[in-house]
């Protein structure tokens, strides 16, 4: 599967989609997973959310990504954030880095793990990877229950993008073990946790809008068309702002 290029919107994806919660950084570093020094290498760092967060605790990151309207946002964000020292990023792919063999301490894809040929991906994290190094998969959903924003906005964009498949989830990912165990990762686990995200009305609809069934998959005249018919919904559904809007967090991982 390739991954979308969100090149043209960039200023949505980067403005408005939340990062993970500073809880994720705290469950890699209380399994020795993150660590001020270390070398890590991010697969589809996107704006960099996950790069520059590990960055921001003392690692040393390269960000991959294909599409460079990307690689240029996380290059900015993190200049803007005080990490260019520490944070840097290029256009490349994750099934083929074209990095040195035995280079990294870490290997994370964060929101990207879906848009890979995923066998390959694994074979390249392990093949880049010190021995010991380990590779961490994660996401961070939003979780669609009846009744609440994230469910009714699924609902509409499956209205309005109807070959869009990747509503209605759970939040957990048991596959990637598979992943992990065929590339020869060894002390396979994963963990998580449930958050509360907090979105302006603005900031929802800017997320919605750079998603992979809005701004991946339509023209700009039916992004307008499908934000109005969410902001009107929100208007009649959902009129507290800020949006409680819940999510999961989930990360597994594997060393080489």
């Amino acid at each position: 599967m390739s991954r979308p290029d969100w090149s043209n919107t960039s200023a949505d994806y980067a403005r408005h989609r939340q990062g993970f919660p500073d809880g994720l950084y705290d469950l890699l570093a209380q399994h020795g997973l993150l660590r001020p020094g270390i070398q890590a290498l991010d697969l589809g760092t996107g704006t960099g959310t996950l790069a520059r967060g590990m960055a921001a605790r003392g690692a040393s990151v390269l960000g991959l990504d294909p599409a460079p309207g990307q690689v240029a946002a996380a290059t900015r964000l993190a200049a803007e954030q005080g990490l260019a020292d520490r944070a840097h990023f290029a256009e490349g792919l994750a099934e083929r880095t074209e990095q040195p063999e035995a280079q990294f301490d870490l290997v994370t894809a964060g929101q990207a793990w879906h848009w890979f040929d995923r066998g390959l991906a694994a074979a390249e994290a392990r093949r880049v990877l010190k021995p010991g190094g380990a590779l961490v998969i994660c996401h961070f959903d939003w979780i669609p229950l009846p009744g609440n924003v994230a469910h009714a906005t699924e609902w509409l964009i499956e209205a309005h993008s109807p070959h869009w498949r990747m509503g209605r989830g759970t939040g957990f990912y048991p596959a990637w073990a598979t992943d992990l165990a065929l590339a020869g990762f060894r002390d396979i686990a994963f963990a998580g946790f449930d958050h509360e995200a907090l979105y302006s009305r603005e900031d929802w609809r800017g997320r919605i809008r750079a998603s992979a069934g809005i701004g991946g998959a339509l023209d700009s005249p039916a992004v307008a068309r499908f934000d109005a018919e969410l902001a009107a919904m929100l208007d009649a559904r959902f009129p507290p702002d800020p949006l409680v809007v819940p999510h999961r967090v989930f990360a597994i991982w594997g060393r080489a």
